[in-house]
């Protein structure tokens, strides 16, 4: 399950002040066996995906909100809370490669939740940094969040929680995508994208050569174009891609001025974690000569990169928002032919080839809440060339 939230090793002691169930379940007289027999156990973690070109993103969590109703407004009765006090400032760029940082648990009415919102605390005259980025080379920045954030960042979810049983949970947080250059006035938004996915032990494992741990490298397992967990390499070349929920999925490996390499139909089963390859055969793509393709398109448009493959599947290359005041976007992207090869357990080795076909050859997808996405297919990109697209809505 992966739901979007247009929203890993420091774990820490928390404070939990518990649940607070506004005007939920339960009637007039406390009957005790009654409420314990009714109540499930909500665990929460967060962790995080690759970010680029930042060497800290900070987030201060105050809480985190469920309700059974997708509609319900932030006055509703029927809210259950996980309180962190006093609130939790988390670097989102230490949770990565399978890392996560608890958030706590805490018993909440059997049933299904549809809604989450997670409170972050503002930045004000006492912690002027509460929510900051640190940009590569520069100062570390206050982010803005976003407005309303009082009530905290909605998404939709789909969690069931049952009687006597524990839902475990993540919040993983895109800080790539989640933080937004607001054009030159120096400032950065956060328009966080959170995905919410079960706690699985299971996930795909692997290497890549040294020479590509530099925090620039993304590791991502796909299904359908769509990044479902990605992460960057540790200072080893391991890279762990966990919790991922069992099935089959395409990994993609990018890197600046490397060709991408891709491996299809890896298998991901039950509690097992999937060796990729082992360390003597780390993944070291050749180089590559790149392109630029850039444009504009409204505020708040996210603009991804996919690349149709010959075996019949689409990846997604790279992904953000657009700039927060210009609309502006720019990826620089290789040209020479992404590396494809079937997945064979460890200790075979993996087979790459050429998929000649798909040189230099991306689709924009852009997405604007409200309306439909729009695609625009682009001529094959060459070595220092550039191509603009620009996006409007409707």
């Amino acid at each position: 399950m992966k739901l979007r939230f247009n929203l890993k090793l420091v774990l820490g002691a928390l404070v939990l002040a518990g649940l607070a169930a506004c005007g939920g379940g339960g009637g007039g007289g406390d009957d005790v066996s009654f409420v314990a027999a009714s109540n499930g156990t909500l665990r929460l973690a967060v962790t995080d995906a690759p970010t680029c070109g930042y060497d800290a993103v900070n987030v201060t969590i105050q809480k985190v909100r469920v309700h059974k109703s997708s509609t319900a407004s932030d006055a509703d009765s029927g809210w259950s809370e996980v309180v962190l006090n006093p609130a939790r400032r988390i670097n989102l760029l230490t949770l990565t490669n399978g890392v996560l940082d608890e958030l706590g648990q805490t018993p909440l009415p059997a049933g299904k939740y549809t809604q989450l919102r997670m409170v972050l605390a503002d930045n004000d005259s006492a912690h002027p940094l509460a929510n900051s980025v640190l940009p590569t080379g520069g100062a570390e920045t206050a982010l803005k969040t976003p407005s309303g954030q009082q009530s905290g960042v909605k998404t939709n979810i789909n969690i069931d929680v049952s009687a006597n049983k524990m839902a475990d949970f993540v919040l993983d947080f895109d800080a790539c995508k989640s933080v937004v250059v607001a054009g030159n006035s120096g400032q950065y938004l956060l328009k966080p994208v959170v995905t919410v996915v079960p706690r699985y032990v299971s996930g795909v494992t692997g290497f890549v050569d040294a020479t590509l741990v530099n925090g620039n490298t993304s590791v991502s397992l796909q299904q359908g174009g769509v990044v479902i967990k990605a992460t960057t390499p540790g200072a080893t070349g391991q890279f762990l891609l966990q919790p991922v929920v069992p099935g089959s999925y395409t990994l993609v490996l990018t890197a600046p001025g490397r060709t991408t390499e891709i491996v299809t139909s890896v298998p991901v089963t039950t509690d097992t974690v999937t060796p990729i390859n082992a360390l003597g055969t780390a993944l070291n793509p050749p180089a590559s000569a790149s392109g630029t393709v850039n444009g504009t398109a409204p505020v708040d448009t996210l603009v991804r990169v996919l690349q149709p493959l010959a075996v019949g599947t689409t990846v997604e290359i790279a992904g953000r928002f657009v700039d927060g005041t210009t609309g502006a976007y720019s990826f620089p992207l290789v040209v020479n032919a992404p590396r494809v090869a079937p997945y064979v357990a460890v200790p075979a080795v993996l087979a790459f080839t050429a998929d000649t076909a798909a040189a230099g050859k991306y689709t924009l997808r852009a997405s604007l809440t409200g309306f439909a996405d729009k695609s625009a297919v682009l001529g094959t990109l060459a070595s220092g060339a550039t191509i603009t697209t620009n996006f409007t809505f409707p």
